[in-house]
Parts: structure tokens; sequence; C-alpha cells
């Protein structure tokens, strides 16, 4: 297979990336088509729907899958068999998104909201949502229906030139879904994620996400 597009998002490292893209709207990306697909004809009619399938490649992995993980979800310290989880690290590392198409534009490039990936990642394939068969109601959710709560973010009481309103609300999306390992637990342990064009540092106590510092990002 090869790549048909990449994604162009602010996220420059793995660390950080929302789990549910969903839960993040503010975060927006990019997906800008590789030079054979560049062609107004490959996505005419997409501009109808207002969700796509991504089809995606987990590309920064450097680890062997194993039959069974320990998601998040279940605080770490559960075993679960890797398809009955949606884990980074499959046997062949294909991930599978929907997220929100904003808009079409000339190149092409497809704007979208609720993207999961680093920026850089190699996209497969894109296919619309349609909602009548591809939404199922009444499906169950195995362990994920076990009850979760975001947290609370608290940003600096002053905020560096160029964080706008936008970027602010992503930042707090993506802290919500607490991004540290289930396994750290420390209250004075600080950790920094980058969303372009900042770094976060920040630290987690009683459910809180409480931002440190917000620096320029140097790279």
């Amino acid at each position: 297979m090869q790549p048909i597009a990449y994604i162009r998002c602010p996220f420059a490292e793995k660390f950080g990336v929302p789990r549910q893209g969903n839960l993040a709207p503010h975060v927006i990306s990019e997906i800008v088509f590789e030079p054979a697909f560049r062609n107004e004809d490959c996505v005419r009619g997409l501009e109808n729907f207002s969700h796509i399938w991504l089809i995606w490649h987990f590309h920064c992995n450097r680890q062997e899958w194993h039959p069974t993980v320990r998601p998040p979800r279940l605080g770490g310290n559960t075993r679960m068999g890797v398809f009955a989880t949606r884990s980074p690290f499959r046997p062949n590392g294909l991930g599978l998104s929907v997220v929100k198409l904003l808009s079409v534009e000339p190149g092409p490039v497809l704007r979208v909201s609720g993207a999961d990936m680093v920026d850089g990642t190699p996209i497969f394939d894109i296919k619309p949502y349609v909602p009548y068969s591809d939404s199922v109601p009444e499906a169950l959710g195995g362990f994920t229906e076990t009850p979760w709560e975001p947290l609370a973010v608290r940003l600096p009481g002053i905020l560096p030139k160029g964080a706008t309103e936008e970027w602010c609300e992503a930042l707090r999306e993506t802290l919500a879904q607490d991004p540290r390992p289930a396994y750290q637990q420390d209250p004075e342990r600080e950790y920094h994620l980058v969303l372009r064009p900042f770094e976060v540092h920040f630290r987690v106590q009683e459910q809180v996400a409480i931002v440190t510092a917000i620096t320029p990002y140097a790279k």
C-alpha cells in the first residue's frame, strides 16, 4: 500500500494526542494529498458528507505488538486482548478514525476536526461516513462503558501572545482526556506536550490538570 495523503495537525509528538479525537473538536487538521492523488475529481461529492472515515498508519510506533494490552480506560492494570482494544500497537499498525469534514479546499485539501493523529501521519484511504449504515445506536461498548470523568483544566492567568481562544479550547479538550500513561499518578511530576505553536507543561493533582507553563515550540 502507498499513502494517498498525509495529515497536518498541531501535534508534533505522540504524547498528548487525544485518545478519542471527537472529544477534541477544536483540534483542526488538514489532509494533504500526494501528487498522484491531487485531482479534484477524486473528492467530487465529498463536500456533501459531514464526516469521513480515515484509514491510516501508526508510523511512530517502535515497539512490537502483544496479544494483550492494558487499556488506559481500565487504569492500566487490567489486560485485554489487543483486538478488543484500540491500542496503537497492532500486528499491522493500522488506525481507523471518523472525523468531521469542515471543508474541501482547492488542491484538494480536506479541513477536518477531531483527528487523533500525529503530524505527518500517512493516510491510506478515505471513505464517507454513512449515518444510516455506520451508526449503530444499540451497540454495546464493552469495557469502554466504564464510568469516566474528564479532568478539569486550569490555565495560567496570563497567556502568551498567539494563544487564541480556539487554541485554548483545543488544549482544554486535549488535557481533559488525561494524556498521561495510566500507571503514572505522581501529582508532583511535570509533563509536557506539543500543541503547536506552543509547548505546554502541566501536572495533574486531584483530577485537575494544572498548566504550569506555555512556551513557544522551538522545532
